[in-house]
Order: C-alpha cells, then structure tokens, then sequence
C-alpha cells in the first residue's frame, strides 16, 4: 500500500474555490508542494478554499502549513460534488513571530473528493496557506 499526498496538483487536486484571489499569491500555490509559494487572503474573516481531488480518497493525516492563520475549521465531503460538508476538525492554532504554523490533524481514515478549509480568524487582517498536505490511499470506484 502506497502512502500519497493528494494535495498535489501533480496527484490531480485543483484548488476549485477560495474566498480572495491576489494574481501575485494564487490560490493554486497551495497545491504545488512548496513552502515558499503561498496563496495569501485580502482581509476580513471568515476566508476559505476548497482542495477537490476528482475521485474519493482515504486520508488518514492533514498537514497544513500557514502564516498568521487563529482559528482553522476543515471539513469534508465524499458527494461527487463540492456539497453537504462534514466538520472534521475545528482548532486554535498558536502562533509565533517569523515562523511557519505547521499543524497536523490525525484521523481514523476519512473518505473524501473535497475538503474544505475555512480560516475563522487570524492574527493579523491578512493570512496566509503555504501548502496543505493531505495524506492517504486513493480508493477505486
């Protein structure tokens, strides 16, 4: 059994909403594997993204890398469409000057086409997601 990181664009994941857009910090940043690219919000709270992987997929940890981000919820869905979300996890994610938040979210395997991340609030009016990192088994329908 093969461990993979769905939330690679080069796994087929597409960053298929987010809540802001700056054409300097897409939000398909999130996606690419790099810690330095990121997709950044412009202002106000709640913020989201939604990650679709266009097939379901087991995931048994979630790995978010970010800047500035207070209160996270993550939730999923295993409909063929972005709908009928579950709440997974909802945390307060501590912060320190200059350095990266890297938070880890363990689960007994959960089945999903679509997670959605909401940003509830922040440190700061604007925040940033660096990579989110899903890990598991693809499953064949």
């Amino acid at each position: 059994m093969r461990f993979t990181d769905h939330c690679l664009r080069s796994e087929g994941a597409d960053v298929i909403l987010a809540t802001s857009s700056d054409e300097k910090y897409p939000p398909e940043n999130i996606i690419d594997g790099r810690s330095e690219t990121f997709w950044t919000t412009t202002g106000m709270f709640p913020q989201e993204f939604i990650i679709c992987f266009h097939k379901c997929v087991t995931i048994s940890k979630i790995t978010i890398q970010c800047y500035l981000v207070q209160t996270l919820r993550i939730e999923k869905t295993a409909s063929k469409d972005p709908v009928d979300f579950e709440q997974c996890v909802e945390k307060e994610l501590q912060y320190k000057e200059g350095e990266l938040q890297r938070e880890e979210f363990s689960f007994p395997e959960i089945q999903a086409t679509n997670l959605r991340f909401i940003i509830l609030a922040g440190y700061d009016a604007f925040v940033s997601v660096h990579r989110v990192i899903a890990e598991g088994i693809a499953q064949v329908f």
